[in-house]
């Protein structure tokens, strides 16, 4: 048995958080406007990034558009039931390039909890990019250079306030 074999794969990235918004609101919040809340600075575009959009329904695409109105794809919506759950294929390689062969997941599922939605994040498949996974793992998980713990602070102030 190789050494290749026997490597452990990265572990998923898992996060809870709570959003003082409706399950709807909270679901909406994430998927509609997530353009608002996502960072500028995390883009593939040459023009600034003016918004970034997921296509509601299965199949439907996750890209950005840039403010001259260029798109960007990131991946697409592999499962939709508004507003429990939301499943997306994240598509972008470990060199941040759109790749419509490679594929991790992005599983987001919302749940009422009295007048607040707990909402539980995961990421997973990180395996899949290969040698470099753990140095992704860690810099997607980390807040310092928002990474999803930035992302997702981000969109809790979103759905707290309505925006």
């Amino acid at each position: 048995m190789n050494v290749e074999s026997q490597r452990i794969a990265p572990a998923a990235i898992r996060k809870s958080i709570r959003v003082k918004a409706s399950q709807q609101k909270a679901f909406d919040t994430f998927i509609a406007r997530m353009g608002k809340w996502w960072l500028k600075s995390h883009s593939l575009l040459k023009s600034p990034q003016a918004d970034v959009v997921i296509e509601p329904r299965s199949g439907g695409r996750w890209f950005e558009i840039g403010e001259d109105g260029s798109e960007q794809m990131w991946g697409r919506v592999l499962e939709w039931d508004s507003p429990n759950r939301v499943v997306l294929a994240w598509q972008l390689t470990a060199e941040w390039a759109y790749d419509p062969e490679f594929e991790t997941t992005v599983e987001v599922t919302f749940m009422t909890d009295g007048d607040e939605t707990l909402v539980e994040f995961e990421h997973r498949d990180l395996e899949r990019f290969g040698p470099k996974a753990e140095e992704i793992r860690g810099g997607y998980e980390s807040g310092m250079d928002g990474g999803w713990a930035q992302l997702l602070e981000n969109y809790r102030q979103a759905a707290d306030n309505g925006d």
